[in-house]
């Protein structure tokens, strides 16, 4: 049966190892990874063939692990609890925003077949801070550390519609609204009911403004205090999309993937942010 057929991966392979090795940490997690979605309840000599440990091994390894909160059994069957997250929780809450961003951004341009992008807001221009790049569809090369004005991209839109008043007010104070294309969104008071819009409707596109044929849809990405601390986008070229096709296509993937990668930041923050 697929449920009781050994995993490769949970078995113990013999290796070439140093004298730190610690042999007992590697048997603990071997039988960790025999649980899997086939195999969610294992016997002792399900665990035992899965990890090629003796039955007597892996009932020791089953037993310190349901006395620390990992398994839990009926006396018979032994099955993961919850706590087991605890330890992808401790690698996650170690990683940074693009890091948590990168394997979301390769998910949703694998998706909509579209370059996405994550960044963040410095000054008045955006900051490029993660990236999956699916075509070239702009004049310049966009990577990691790339600025664009933030009055003139999707992502600045969503940027600056999450600043408070007060920051939104210095951001014009110190702006330059040049105009980039023919469509650039120039006069402040224009830009201030765009980024209302914005705020209502959760997401922002921005359509040839930053260069003649690129389209691009944002979203925010929110804290645990529901700051917006970065903003994710799609963008695809004019020639091949509506800004109709785009709020219907693209709207919705990319504001499960700002849900997604909100989720994962939720994760590695400091307990101190509920405060």
């Amino acid at each position: 049966m697929d449920a009781m057929r050994p995993r490769i991966e949970a078995r113990l392979e013999p290796a070439p190892r140093g004298a730190h090795h610690v042999q007992s940490l590697e048997r603990g997690l071997a039988v960790i990874k025999a649980f899997h979605a086939g195999a969610s309840e294992l016997t002792l000599s399900d665990v035992a063939r899965a990890t090629g440990l003796t039955r007597a091994a892996a009932r020791r390894f089953l037993l310190t692990l349901t006395d620390l909160g990992y398994v839990r059994t009926d006396g018979k069957h032994f099955s993961l609890t919850a706590r087991v997250l605890e330890l992808g929780y401790a690698y996650l809450s170690s990683m940074t925003l693009p890091e948590v961003a990168q394997p979301h951004l390769e998910h949703l341009s694998a998706r909509v077949h579209e370059s996405s992008s994550v960044s963040v807001l410095e000054g008045t221009d955006i900051v490029y801070v993660a990236r999956v790049a699916v075509s070239r569809i702009m004049t310049v090369s966009i990577n990691v550390g790339t600025r664009f004005p933030a009055h003139a991209t999707s992502m600045g839109h969503v940027l600056l519609a999450g600043l408070s008043k007060a920051e939104l007010e210095a951001y014009f104070i110190v702006a330059s609204l040049d105009r980039l294309t023919d469509h650039t969104v120039t006069a402040p008071a224009t830009l201030r009911a765009e980024l209302v819009k914005v705020t209502d409707q959760g997401w922002a596109m921005v359509d040839q403004e930053l260069e003649e044929g690129l389209r691009s849809v944002a979203a925010p990405i929110r804290d645990r205090r529901n700051r917006v601390v970065a903003a994710v986008n799609l963008s695809t070229h004019a020639s091949r999309t509506t800004a109709e096709s785009v709020e219907s296509d693209l709207v919705p993937p990319l504001l499960e993937t700002a849900q997604a990668i909100e989720a994962d930041l939720a994760i590695g923050a400091p307990s101190h942010a509920h405060g």
